[in-house]
This record gives C-alpha cells, sequence and structure tokens, in this order.
C-alpha cells in the first residue's frame, strides 16, 4: 500500500476537532464503524472525523460522488447488510480506496494541501479534484449527514461469521511455556506454523460487560473429581483484530503477494480468557469454554490504507528458521509489520469510587509480532480454507520484549505467582468482579500524522 495524497500530514479539516494533535480520528485516519444515538433506531455505517461521525447512509442518500466512490457509498447503505460494513468489505480495495479518498477531499479545507491532480494507477491518485461547485456541493451534503460523536452506541462494525485466534507473539509464547514448560517454553512447530485455532464468533461484542465464566477447573489430585463454579483465574489479552475484506473462493489459495488486498484493516481485540477452566479443558483439543464466552472489540476500523505510513520490517531473532516459501517475500520482510503502540489500562470498583483515573498495566507494540498480517491471511488459505467478507482474525496476545511489556495477567502476575499493585493500594493476580480492562492503540511516526484506534473496554460482572 502506497502513500497517497490522503496521507499528507498537512492536510486539514474544516471539522476542528479533527485538527488536534492529541485527537484519533484526523482527516488523515477515517476509520469505519457502526453506530447508533437511539436503541429505537437502525444501526449505520459511519466514518469517524474528530468528534463527530459521518452518517454514509445518510450520505449515499444525497448521492454526492460518482464512480467507484458512489458504489462503496453505497454499498454502505445497502439493506441487505442492516448497518454492517460487509458491502463495502466484500468490494475491495480499489473500492476502497475510492472512497477514502473522496471523503478525504471532501472533508479537507480549500487551502489544506494535497490537490495532487491525476497519477499513474500505480500511485493510486485517482484523478484531479472536482471543480469549486462540486465541492460545495459535496461539503454541504457531508455537513448534513455529521451526527455527535458523544452519545453514540456501537455495535461490532461488520457481521462476523467466522473468527480464528492466532499465537503470534513470541514473547508471549515464551513467556506462558516458560511458566508449564521450563525446560521448552516453545514447542517444536512455533517458528515454522502460524499457530492458530478456530473460536466463537457469536460472544464478540463492542461495549462489552460480562459474567464471569462458570466451568470447571482441574482437580487438585488425580483421583478427585473436577471443581465447578465460577472462575477464579479471568484474564484479558491484548489482541488486535484483523478484518477481512474481500472473501476467496473454496480451494483457491491466497497467495503472499495478495493478502493485504483481502485485509480491509484493523481493529483492537480483548479475548477474555478464564485461564483455570482453559488448564482443565485445552489438551487434547485446544481453547473451549475457556474462551467463547466473551470478546471485545473496539468500535472502529482503522484501514490499511490509512496504516501505510507506520509499516515496519518484521523483526526475527538472529538464528530463527527462514519461513518457508509460501509464507516469505522480500516486501513481506522489509514492510509487513505495523508499528501501532499498544496500551492496557485497569479501573477497579473501588477506584472508580474514591475517583483515581485508570492504571496503565502495560504497553507494548503490534511490531514486535513473530508473524504479519499478510502471512496470517496466506496460511489460513494454504489449505483451500475459504475467507468471507467480515471474518475476524485474532492476532494472539501481543507482548513485547520486556517483562513489563506483556499483554496479560497471566505474564504480567507470572501466573499469579507475583502480585501486581495499583497505584490505589488494592493487588491483582487476576480479575476481580467489576474490573474494567481498557484497550487503546495509536500510531505516530516523524513527518506523519498521529491516528488512534480508540477503545476496546470491557466490565466484569459477578457469575449468576
Amino acid at each position: 500500500m502506497q502513500l497517497n495524497e490522503t496521507h499528507d500530514p498537512n492536510l486539514r479539516s474544516w471539522i476542528a476537532s479533527a485538527n488536534d494533535d492529541a485527537c484519533d480520528f484526523p482527516l488523515q485516519n477515517l476509520p469505519y464503524g457502526t453506530f447508533r444515538h437511539d436503541d429505537a433506531e437502525p444501526w449505520r455505517v459511519g466514518v469517524a472525523i474528530g468528534d463527530r461521525i459521518l452518517d454514509l447512509g445518510a450520505l449515499a442518500a444525497a448521492a454526492p460522488f460518482d464512480g467507484l466512490a458512489a458504489q462503496a457509498l453505497a454499498a454502505c447503505a445497502a439493506p441487505m447488510h442492516a448497518g454492517r460494513l460487509n458491502g463495502l468489505m466484500a468490494l475491495g480495495a480499489d473500492h476502497w480506496h475510492a472512497l477514502r479518498l473522496a471523503l478525504s477531499r471532501g472533508l479537507r479545507e480549500e487551502d489544506g494541501g494535497g490537490q495532487a491532480g491525476g497519477g499513474s494507477p500505480g500511485s493510486r491518485q485517482s484523478g484531479a479534484m472536482p471543480p469549486a461547485s462540486a465541492r460545495q456541493a459535496i461539503r454541504t451534503a457531508l455537513e448534513a449527514a455529521l451526527r455527535p460523536m458523544a452519545g453514540a452506541r456501537h455495535a461490532p462494525p461488520a457481521h462476523i461469521g467466522d473468527y480464528t485466534d492466532f499465537y503470534i507473539s513470541l514473547h508471549h509464547a515464551t513467556a506462558v511455556g516458560r511458566q508449564f514448560r521450563p525446560d521448552q517454553p516453545l514447542l517444536p512447530n512455533y517458528k515454522w506454523v502460524p499457530i492458530g485455532y478456530h473460536g466463537r464468533a457469536s460472544s464478540l461484542g463492542v461495549e462489552s460487560a460480562f459474567r464471569r465464566p462458570v466451568g470447571q477447573t482441574r482437580p487438585p489430585r488425580e483421583d478427585a473429581p473436577p471443581a465447578f463454579g465460577p472462575s477464579q483465574r479471568l484474564d484479558y489479552e491484548l489482541e488486535m483484530a484483523i478484518y477481512i475484506g474481500q472473501g476467496n473462493p473454496q480451494g483457491q489459495r491466497i497467495a503472499l503477494a495478495d493478502a493485504e488486498s483481502h485485509v480491509f484493516g484493523l481493529g483492537l481485540l480483548n479475548d477474555w480468557s478464564a485461564r483455570d477452566i482453559q488448564a482443565w479443558e485445552y489438551q487434547p483439543l485446544g481453547p473451549f469454554l475457556g474462551k467463547s464466552f466473551a470478546s471485545t472489540l473496539s468500535p472502529w476500523i482503522v484501514t490499511l490504507e490509512a496504516l501505510a505510513p507506520f509499516r515496519a520490517p518484521l523483526a526475527r531473532p538472529a538464528g530463527d528458521p527462514a519461513p518457508l516459501p509460501y509464507l516469505a517475500s522480500d516486501d513481506n520482510a522489509a514492510a509487513g509489520a505495523f508499528d501501532v503502540q499498544l496500551q492496557v489500562d485497569i479501573s477497579t470498583e473501588t477506584s472508580r469510587r474514591a475517583g483515581h483515573p485508570p492504571a496503565t498495566l502495560s504497553r507494548s507494540n503490534f511490531r514486535d509480532a513473530y508473524w504479519t498480517v499478510a502471512q496470517l491471511v496466506t496460511h489460513h488459505t494454504v489449505n483451500g480454507c475459504n475467507l468471507q467478507a467480515g471474518d475476524l482474525m485474532g492476532t494472539g496476545t501481543l507482548s513485547s520484549p520486556r517483562p513489563e511489556e506483556a499483554g496479560s495477567l497471566l505474564e504480567l502476575a507470572a501466573g499469579g505467582k507475583a502480585p501486581l499493585t495499583l497505584p490505589w493500594g488494592e493487588t491483582r493476580t487476576f480479575l476481580q468482579d467489576g474490573d474494567e480492562i481498557q484497550l487503546s492503540a495509536h500510531c505516530s511516526a516523524p513527518g506523519h500524522r498521529r491516528i488512534g484506534f480508540g477503545s476496546a473496554r470491557g466490565r466484569v460482572l459477578p457469575a449468576d
């Protein structure tokens, strides 16, 4: 994905809040999501810009664009998709780019830079700016479609048909493996194959509060029956969500060079985990009830095009085996990773009553993952598996090299052996009822506008 006029750091919007340097949603971002302000109204597809949401359904009724951008906008309002992004996702990268460019041009100040004319197809510039009269008509339509961000409710941005969770942080896998297999933290296949499992899409949600899961846990001795009751080792997992755009026919593999053209964008994912239930059930077939009770998504999808300025090389430890040929390319090695700065914060019932701000538990970075987005898509389809628009892939817990950069309490508290002390005096090894976890992320780089992902927020409620 090449840089183009939509990435120009000098672009400013006529929506003043989008020009704040600390804003998650400047003109250079334009993430997609689903929203409504009243439970009685239908869900709508929107784009975040500053402190506003651009209602794409309302904008489509005004028909301000033509060509691919018009087709993409119409897909956001199609009744068959009922306020979800699947229709737009299924159209493909040319449509996504056309709509992003049209929105960027319509939302920018007249003297806001980026006035590039036509370019070669490879530059992904898409013709000259519309004439002044057309720009004014487009702005009028955009202004009429703006809604406040404040008070908006959100749902998963797409209908998610299938969900796969991977395990791509070498640092997380090593830290967890060391707790259970000190002499062999990583199993022999880890550095050869992206490890993943098929999860349950029905329990994915936004703005989630969920009941503490109940289930079986390991008995205290081999001849005793398992215990049953609420999980006592409830944990969060700091992950990124990868949303599939265009799918592939069953039996048709997606080559590494084409993989990113099938990815609509990235969000945040908290894959809550009941470690005690998981420990009892995961052998021989892997995660089940210890994972399927809840997973929390951020409301917004940041497109891969918006992330183009924040690419990074794939980092692998010296001496590690090279990926097999179907997972290897010079381009992927040079710029297949993304520099996304991640953060986990916690608040508790006690801290909220006392008015304390949330405490930061850890920070890490997506660039430290062992496998790239493209490699995950390619591996997922190498056996002929067909992906569909709106499918979701989780990265697995994203931990960075230092112990304090871990993406779960299982690591930070050493499996419960090293309690964390929070600023207001409470301690935690695992989550308690009333605890709220917030994931957040942003990208920044010299010469580029900071862009953010918003947050994924979830709270633990008592078990029934």
